[in-house]
């Protein structure tokens, strides 16, 4: 008897619960698409922003020529309304820009930012986010850019040549 009594328990209780899941409350419906993937380059240009005191890449969705020159001048000119309510910082100074970048004459694929500022006043976190900038910039203006060191040529000197410590 107390196999029977076990075994309508178990039934009625697997019973129940099939009937309280069928009704949840979630109703079929048919299949949900979403939007097609987003394909190619992306549409602006790469910066890196301080984010309590990290280096992060920010892409700026701007129409502008993706220089490595270019992106630097955006870089000069600081955070954005958007980029500041989200904690972003920089501590590369607005004279900065203009800036110059060229292929560097001793080794290949190594590149030169001219500023006429002084490059040893620069913090270590603007150093980085100039170099990082730089190696990003020309990435995406030339997949075949392997820029992996920058030197930074100043009003005072030369800083460099440094790799992005972000890889």
């Amino acid at each position: 008897m107390t196999g029977r009594r076990t075994g309508r328990a178990l039934f009625a209780g697997g019973l129940l619960l099939t009937l309280l899941a069928a009704g949840c409350g979630v109703r079929p419906s048919a299949v949900i698409t979403g939007r097609p993937p987003i394909s190619g380059p992306a549409q602006g240009t790469w910066v890196y922003l301080l984010a309590q005191g990290e280096l992060v890449l920010v892409l700026r969705p701007v129409n502008t020529d993706p220089s490595p020159a270019a992106a630097l001048s955006l870089l000069a000119a600081g955070p954005q309304e958007n980029e500041r309510a989200l904690g972003f910082t920089s501590e590369v100074p607005a004279g900065l820009d203009p800036v110059t970048v060229t292929a560097g004459a001793d080794r290949s694929g190594d590149l030169t930012v001219r500023t006429n500022i002084a490059a040893q006043a620069l913090s270590a976190h603007a150093v980085d986010q100039i170099i990082c900038t730089t190696v990003a910039a020309a990435a995406q203006v030339s997949a075949a850019n392997t820029a992996t060191t920058v030197t930074i040529v100043g009003s005072d000197g030369t800083r460099g040549p440094r790799a992005c410590p972000i890889r």
